[in-house]
């Protein structure tokens, strides 16, 4: 499902520049949920924002869902963000303006979709994420987890082979950060999909099924988690951090 071997990025120029990614290695063979775990500046986003597409490595190559993406024209990448992934931001990202039903159609809207189908499609997906009494209000009417799996619900809207979640909870209170966790972990178990989220977070970690530990543009450890809590995660995580 995902592949990046040897993936280099370097930011600015001069004494100024700084090196986001240095070689760093990745692999997911198969559906599931799984964390990219590191401390603020590691490279962590860097590399999420190139399995999105949004971004190109300076050396290296980036395989996600059958396309081997740092070879794609900037119209083959549009099709590739719109139609084979999802993105779930910090930010809600949410139009004001609009309900979040018509929110969640946005994408079809701009891909020129519209009419009862796509309505439809995201009534089911809000009713999926718990909102389907929510579907008439307006972003200032709800609460930062609503908002988020609004967010959520319009990254599903085209069925994609994979959903990125960068720090998805950095907005929200413990009580709806942990209800996110959990729906995270529910897509990638009922839609057989690769849900990867990156998170310095132990008790965000501690959902996923594996850890990945990223460190100064290199990924330096993997923790299996098979049922740890965040306290047994943030001990390995200190461990494999110092080892590496």
């Amino acid at each position: 499902m995902i592949r990046c071997t040897d993936v280099h990025k370097r930011y600015g120029g001069g004494e100024r520049s700084v090196n986001a990614l240095n070689g760093a290695t990745f692999e997911i063979s198969e559906p599931g949920y799984y964390a990219i775990m590191g401390a603020s500046g590691s490279g962590k986003s860097t590399l999420l924002h190139l399995l999105a597409g949004l971004d190109i490595p300076d050396k290296g190559e980036v395989h996600v869902a059958g396309h081997r993406i740092d070879r794609l024209d900037e119209r083959e990448l549009t099709r590739f963000r719109r139609h084979e992934i999802g993105i779930v931001f910090q930010q809600f990202n949410l139009l004001p303006t609009m309900t979040a039903l018509q929110n969640v159609q946005l994408p079809g809207f701009l891909a020129g979709q519209g009419g009862r189908e796509l309505r439809d499609r995201a009534h089911e997906l809000l009713d999926t994420l718990g909102l389907a009494g929510r579907a008439d209000h307006r972003p200032d009417a709800m609460s930062g987890g609503e908002q988020q799996r609004v967010a959520i619900a319009r990254s599903l809207l085209f069925s994609p082979k994979v959903l990125l979640a960068d720090e998805p909870t950095g907005n929200l209170d413990s009580g709806a950060s942990e209800a996110l966790w959990g729906v995270l972990g529910r897509i990638a178990e009922e839609h057989e999909m690769t849900v990867i989220m990156v998170t310095h977070e132990p008790a965000a970690a501690a959902h996923c099924r594996r850890i990945d530990i990223i460190r100064d543009g290199v990924f330096s450890g993997r923790i299996e988690t098979d049922g740890m809590d965040a306290s047994r995660v943030a001990t390995e995580y200190q461990r494999l951090s110092r080892s590496a």
